[in-house]
């Protein structure tokens, strides 16, 4: 009877300590409810302190609540909204959060699931509202004193495309304004929100067509400006081409002039020389240009009518004479 009353005994201090009993994992926090209401402070909340181990609680009528400790991942979905300048991309963006409050957690939240749903309710919100208040290229470019690269071709042209507008905050700015709009409307929840940062941002589908449309016709622009610049080079290669074929010419037909002037004058003073050294030699040239202007003046199927005392007839008159000795 003894042995039974013991083994009894011990079989309910055996429950006893294992209802009162429960250990605290250093990546969790613990509060104790007591009928379904929070009684206490939170174990292993404060960073500062480790106060994981072995913890006791009233048996039976209070139970371990356990919050996770570590850091959360918020991953929120993408959603189209448009910016300031009318351009609508889709935005996805992420957050790190944890639970710095498990009791105002558990009383308003009760588990991670509609944490989840909540932060995608108001960082969703907040992100709408700053990229609503702000250009698309304050939200593409990082950061705004970073120079963005610009094709060479471009600069080669002195071209106004590929440069971009001046900025005045950048991404990183965009996301500390969605950061700190969020903080304190978490904070009521019992949510301490970290970070914000956006994932990925891309254009609208029907907007992607429009934006390679325009990049196309920047491209176009450029090439025609190089064709128009390489006709104009070319326009002035051919008129100096053209100024410098004329000079030659000019000169060439100059010199050609000269050196046949030359030529004549010579020739001239020569057949002078020759045909004024005699009476016999004079006649001679005349007799010779007489019949060279027979030559050119008649032809087979030529009709001349000349009177009889006419200086082309004159030689005319003499044919069939015998010549003078």
């Amino acid at each position: 009877m003894k042995t039974l009353i013991t083994l009894t005994s011990l079989i309910a201090i055996a429950i006893l300590v294992a209802s009162s009993a429960y250990t605290v994992d250093e990546t969790e926090q613990v509060f104790i409810t007591e009928f379904g209401k929070p009684v206490g402070t939170p174990i292993n909340a404060d960073p500062d302190k480790n106060e994981a181990g072995l913890h006791f609680k009233k048996p039976f009528i209070q139970q371990v609540n356990r919050i996770e400790k570590r850091l959360l991942e918020w991953d929120g979905p993408a959603t189209e909204m448009p910016t300031r300048d009318k351009l609508y991309i889709t935005v996805d963006n992420f957050a790190r959060w944890r639970i710095s409050d498990p009791k105002t957690y558990f009383e308003k939240i009760r588990d991670e699931r509609s944490a989840l749903s909540r932060l995608n309710d108001i960082i969703g919100s907040e992100t709408r509202n700053v990229i609503a208040a702000h250009d698309l290229i304050e939200v593409i470019r990082s950061e705004k004193d970073r120079k963005p690269e610009r094709d060479e071709a471009l600069s080669a042209a002195n071209s106004n495309l590929g440069i971009l507008p001046p900025i005045q905050y950048g991404r990183s700015v965009l996301n500390d304004q969605i950061l700190k709009a969020s903080q304190p409307k978490v904070r009521s929840w019992g949510i301490e929100l970290l970070d914000v940062r956006f994932k990925r941002i891309n254009y609208k589908a029907g907007v992607i067509e429009k934006i390679y449309a325009r990049m196309s016709s920047e491209r176009l622009q450029i090439a025609d400006r190089f064709r128009s610049e390489g006709a104009g080079e070319a326009a002035k290669i051919i008129g100096r081409k053209e100024r410098d074929l004329l000079s030659i010419e000019s000169g060439a037909y100059r010199k050609e002039q000269e050196i046949k002037g030359r030529a004549d004058a010579e020739a001239t003073g020569i057949y002078a020389t020759a045909y004024s050294s005699s009476p016999t030699a004079a006649d001679f040239y005349q007799f010779t240009k007489t019949l060279e202007t027979y030559q050119k003046t008649l032809g087979k199927d030529s009709t001349v009518i000349l009177t009889s005392d006419s200086d082309l007839f004159r030689l005319f008159k003499s044919i069939g004479k015998p010549a003078t000795p």
